[in-house]
């Protein structure tokens, strides 16, 4: 690397001094552990961005506590980040870090069960006070005796180095400390060789109205850089070459923010205006944040003061000829439970994002989990039937997005969206799709009578034969004067109906524009040309530890298929028979096996119900082992 007079590479990064082995590694796994208040959810999404820069594939798993501030130093107020950057295409953000940084007793406690033996441990030695010790349960300092003597661990005073660098910053001493992660991610970016530039112009954007505070970071910044140059302690460093991924522009991306996009996209692509009437819930908030931004895009956002409001006033926006979304989490999704069923009864598009999390009631806010299925497809009072749309991926949520526009416009129906937490937060690299290839969702409004009968009349339940969509009129529209309500409706007219055979009629007309939703086939991955006996069939996050499972699989010479699901209401036509081909079904779900009992009840097909409710995502390496256990039980049998 050549370098110049300020210290500084020729490309603007920090130069190396001092001659250190470099090591080529595939991948690497860095989890990034602390207190709520430290940081490591800025420091693991700075390196991440590097990381996208540079052009490795990655995934990421942020993991915090739900409380906005936890009791300092405890197990219950460590926030960590991991990301996982490679040199090829990776499908999780790892089972286990090749790398952690603790930056106190807790963080050290919380997450060492997770390192590998042999794994780098990276700790911050000021914090590893009796007191702070004492909190988390250590009668003794595992740093002291041999605690950690399977893995390499380096003992870093960063809080002391930090201050020590910023000593004529004239920052007091609490400030300068806060600065610690930053030195943290300077160490780990000189160990990775990771671009820094863009780490430093991040820092004085997003310090801009304070310059102390921007250039404090920045040195302390610098100081971990050239901490791991100076320092004997780390004699190798490594390199992830860049990932050979499809050309085309990239971005950094959150499934939360890929979901805002989308939405965006969907009000272009249909020629809509777009109203968001929410309320705040983790996790789901982001989607409001991020939409907030873009009214130039036709977008107006509504943050109501509860729920019902929340929803109610998306509903009301489509019913004005808008297109209506409303986010939120599973405990919002029981409080707009009725206002969804209305949606289904006055037949109007409407986009309901879930982000899922751990329940019941407000249960696990910053936890992943995919137990609102069975609330997806039934929370309602009586037969109000809903498509149901899932994203696999964070980079996968703009699609999904309009999907759920296109579905919602086209059949005039709400359509629920089950994201969940780990896609939700998570990230990975997008690719920035050409705008003229996204689908085309414009929509024709009723601009005249329709009454059969030629009496001159709007009838807004006249239906289009395909679709079963009835008309969609804008009001205020000269004579198509109409209503709409709560209560049943007379087949075309639109007419309060209490007749038996016209609900009869009603209720299944429904059913009907719902089953008949085109839907794309469910497509098989199966290498082994048909010789697989068993299938995997996810949906939702599973999606990438099922896949990164099989691929394990694979590579001990043992055929296994795995097949995908998008849209979990009205399932794809060609599913029952891609079910009925294999010998045994797996399906592995965060959640008590609802899908597993979806697919038992409409198939008849014997389904091996895989469950996980911890909050966390499933491991390759656990569904590995029970893939591989199923495989042989099959052969045997």
């Amino acid at each position: 690397m050549s370098t110049s007079a300020n210290g500084n590479g020729s490309d603007g990064t920090l130069s190396a001094a001092r001659q250190t082995e470099v090591s080529q590694l595939d991948r690497v796994v860095i989890r990034f552990a602390g207190d709520s208040g430290d940081g490591m959810q800025l420091t693991g999404d700075r390196f991440t961005s590097e990381a996208a820069a540079f052009g490795n594939d990655l995934a990421t798993l942020p993991n915090f506590p739900a409380e906005i501030r936890a009791p300092q130093g405890t197990i219950p107020g460590v926030s960590s980040f991991q990301v996982h950057f490679a040199d090829y295409d990776i499908l999780t953000p790892g089972d286990r870090p090749d790398v952690l940084v603790a930056m106190n007793p807790a963080a050290l406690k919380a997450n060492i069960a997770d390192v590998p033996r042999g794994g780098t441990v990276i700790v911050n030695v000021d914090e590893f006070s009796k007191r702070n010790l004492s909190k988390v349960g250590y009668t003794a300092d595992p740093l002291a005796d041999d605690t950690l003597s399977a893995f390499e661990v380096h003992r870093v005073a960063m809080s002391t180095l930090t201050q020590g660098a910023l000593a004529d910053t004239g920052l007091g001493k609490k400030d300068a400390e806060r600065c610690k992660n930053m030195f943290a991610l300077g160490l780990l970016s000189w160990m990775y060789h990771r671009p820094t530039e863009g780490t430093e112009a991040f820092l004085r954007e997003k310090f801009a109205t304070k310059p102390d505070i921007a250039e404090a970071n920045v040195l302390a910044f610098r100081a971990g850089w050239y901490y791991g140059e100076t320092t004997e302690a780390f004699g190798t460093t490594f390199e992830v070459a860049p990932a050979k991924l499809p050309k085309g522009i990239y971005r950094q991306i959150t499934g939360n923010t890929a979901l805002a996009y989308g939405i965006v996209a969907s009000g272009q692509r249909s020629g809509l205006p777009v109203l968001l009437g929410t309320y705040p819930i983790t996790p789901a908030s982001d989607v409001l944040h991020e939409l907030s931004k873009h009214k130039n895009f036709g977008i107006t956002t509504f943050q109501a003061e509860d729920e019902i409001a929340g929803i109610g006033a998306a509903l009301g926006a489509s019913y004005g000829g808008a297109l209506g979304v409303t986010s939120t989490s599973g405990p919002g999704i029981a409080l707009k439970s009725e206002t969804i069923g209305l949606g289904v009864m006055i037949e109007l598009p409407l986009v309901v994002i879930d982000v899922q999390r751990g329940g019941p009631s407000t249960g696990l806010p910053t936890k992943t989990e995919q137990a609102d299925l069975l609330q997806a497809m039934f929370g309602r009072n009586s037969e109000s039937p809903v498509p149901i749309v899932a994203p696999s991926t964070p980079a996968d949520c703009f699609d999904i997005a309009l999907e759920a526009a296109r579905i919602a416009l086209a059949y005039r129906t709400p359509v629920l969206l089950l994201s969940d937490g780990a896609v939700a937060n998570g990230s990975e690299p997008w690719l920035i799709p050409d705008v003229e290839n996204l689908p085309d969702l414009r929509v024709e409004f009723a601009a005249e009578p329709n009454a059969p009968d030629g009496s001159g009349e709007f009838w807004p339940y006249v239906r289009d034969p395909e679709t079963l969509a009835r008309e969609w009129a804008v009001p205020g529209t000269p004579g198509l004067q109409h209503r709409v309500g709560g209560l049943e409706k007379a087949d075309g007219k639109g007419n309060i109906s209490y007749d038996p055979d016209n609900h009869d009629a009603m209720v299944r007309l429904r059913q009907a524009k719902i089953d008949g939703i085109d839907v794309p086939d469910i497509e098989v991955d199966d290498p082994s040309n048909g010789q697989a006996r068993v299938l995997v069939l996810g949906w939702g996050s599973s999606y990438g530890p099922i896949g990164a499972a099989c691929r394990r699989v694979r590579k001990h010479g043992i055929p296994i298929a795995q097949a995908h699901l998008r849209h979990l209401n009205p399932l794809p036509a060609n599913l029952g028979e891609v079910l009925a081909s294999y010998d045994t079904v797996v399906v592995p779900e965060m959640n008590m096996g609802q899908l597993a009992m979806l697919l038992r009840a409409k198939y008849l097909v014997d389904i091996r119900s895989h469950t996980k409710v911890a909050g966390l995502p499933f491991k390759a390496e656990e569904l590995e082992e029970v893939f591989t256990d199923v495989i042989k039980e099959v052969v045997a049998a």
